[in-house]
């Protein structure tokens, strides 16, 4: 009888064990959108689930069973067609976090304990309409240090950014803080002024810097976001958000490296076998995947996800962290096997060059990027297997994309050393930049690296004050990989002239942009 009782309790154990150690539930269409799964509301088939690493698809009556370890989060990866419910906050939800014992102990507060799993974690989804055309907003950093520089980003950024009109939702990427992980709440209230969705990415900022291994220094990151790396569709595209920072960095203990754990890119891997090779991946990070000798990247990790893309003929990777902005493409030479040249967006920053410079009219710091990048947002423009990204600079008109740096005045016949610069500020070295004096015939302009002569002039003038002004001196400058030059033409006759500068796009659209300059009699000694 005894060994009777002890098999049967052992049995039970083991049965408990089990259950703890898989998750289960239901994907079902919401449709009174009360969030809660009610007898009428069927399951959807085959919606993929995640718990991070593995991907399962739903039954024909929308349920999954995912293993499940203790500190997890259980996602669903939004479809085609359907929408997650988001709360006030405009952010997703689409997770749910596993935690029973919560976060670890940290200085920023991460998830408290989630206790006993539910027999059941169900996700709601709606259905809507999809349209195969449209527009994601695309944020580069943020990174308020301060309560102060979020009310800068606020109402330099949010204000103007909120009026955009057909975004069908945005994507921050990375450093949404500047280290202080309280500030995240605040940043959240701040995108509830625009009227779409956000997802996140984390940016090495968002770390809890005390953790002692990776797998725990996004803990405040997941309380405020969820998952730092997912994926979703929208619109027939597939989009891909990863955490590629490792900390503590594996080679010495110090500080962060960019990469990814093998959990994410084995996530990437299970999620990429849902998606048709026709479709368009879109994937987010934060860190680029640029570096010579693994100075800034583990090489092996960019290697592994480029082999895992390399069958997708159609993808865009999208990162920032800079506070530059260019394109990077990537070839055999760069370990990329798959067609054409893998293009990496590397974005402008919402925050510029850390919100410095003179402020405006408003108060704002100007904050021009040390490439000459004026400070702004992207805006990805998707239709079908195809993309576009236009980028809006703060304060200006949707088609201010080139700055011009010329002379004010030079010498009527005398050589001049002086040349015209355009900074052309979504270009690519390979772009045909032209430009014409009045109307005479368009010249090709030369692609120069070299720092933008207008940012060098603007951190001049901090150099040469007598008195500070309010704001902060900007960073040094840096080479543009976005900058011509042509040379000024002095044997035109005296008065004013202009200058009219063309730029033709990788995505076949022409920008233009103009000014002026004058010819004059030299001035005897």
């Amino acid at each position: 009888m005894k060994k009777l009782i002890l098999f049967c309790w052992s049995l039970a154990i083991s049965v408990q064990l089990l259950a703890q150690d898989q998750v289960s539930g239901i994907v079902y269409e919401d449709s009174n959108k009360n969030g809660k799964k009610e007898r009428r509301e069927k399951g959807i088939p085959s919606i993929a689930v995640s718990n991070g690493v593995d991907v399962v698809l739903t039954d024909e009556n929308g349920k999954y069973t995912l293993p499940l370890e203790n500190d997890q989060i259980i996602f669903v990866i939004k479809p085609t067609d359907y929408a997650v419910p988001t709360g006030a906050d405009k952010l997703p939800k689409f997770y749910y976090i596993h935690k029973p014992e919560g976060s670890p102990e940290l200085q920023y507060e991460g998830v408290a304990p989630t206790g006993k799993l539910p027999k059941s974690v169900d996700f709601a989804l709606y259905a809507q309409e999809e349209p195969e055309e449209f527009t994601a907003m695309i944020f580069g950093d943020p990174q308020p240090y301060t309560q102060k520089e979020l009310e800068l980003f606020a109402q330099g950024v949010v204000e103007e950014a909120k009026n955009e009109t057909g975004i069908s939702f945005g994507i921050s990427l990375g450093d949404l803080s500047g280290d202080d992980l309280d500030l995240h709440p605040g940043y959240v209230e701040i995108l509830k002024q625009t009227s779409w969705p956000w997802y996140n990415v984390m940016g090495n900022h968002d770390m809890n810097y005390d953790a002692t291994i990776d797998a725990h220094a996004d803990e405040s990151f997941e309380k405020t976001f969820g998952p730092s790396a997912y994926a979703f569709n929208y619109g027939g595209a597939h989009f891909i958000v990863l955490e590629d920072i490792l900390y503590p960095d594996p080679r010495d203990g110090q500080g962060y490296w960019g990469g990814f754990r093998k959990d994410q890119l084995d996530f990437v891997e299970n999620d990429l076998k849902q998606v048709d090779k026709d479709q368009l991946v879109v994937l987010s990070f934060h860190i680029p995947l640029l570096h010579q000798n693994e100075n800034s990247f583990r090489d092996s990790d960019r290697k592994r996800l480029f082999d895992l893309l390399k069958d997708y003929p159609n993808r865009l990777a999208m990162s920032a962290h800079t506070h530059l902005q260019r394109h990077n493409f990537y070839t055999a030479e760069d370990g990329w096997e798959g067609e054409g040249r893998f293009h990496e967006y590397n974005a402008g920053t919402t925050s510029g060059d850390w919100y410095s410079g003179k402020l405006n009219a408003e108060g704002i710091p100007i904050s021009t990027m040390r490439d000459g990048t004026p400070k702004g947002y992207a805006l990805l423009n998707i239709a079908e297997n195809s993309y576009s990204i236009d980028y809006k600079v703060v304060g200006k008109p949707r088609d201010y994309q080139i700055g011009i740096y010329n002379p004010n005045v030079v010498a009527n016949n005398r050589g001049t050393s002086s040349g015209i610069f355009a900074n052309f500020f979504m270009g690519d070295k390979d772009d045909l930049v032209e430009y014409k004096i009045d109307n005479g015939e368009w010249r090709p302009m030369n692609w120069v690296e070299a720092p933008d002569p207008s940012f060098i002039a603007d951190v001049m003038e901090w150099d040469f004050m007598e008195e500070l002004e309010p704001g902060r001196r900007p960073s040094n400058p840096v080479n543009s990989t976005h900058l011509w030059r042509g040379s000024i033409p002095t044997n035109l006759p005296v008065g004013t002239h202009t200058i009219t500068v063309r730029a033709k796009d990788m995505f076949g659209r022409t920008h233009t942009a103009t000014s002026e300059y004058k010819i004059a009699e030299p001035v005897s000694y």
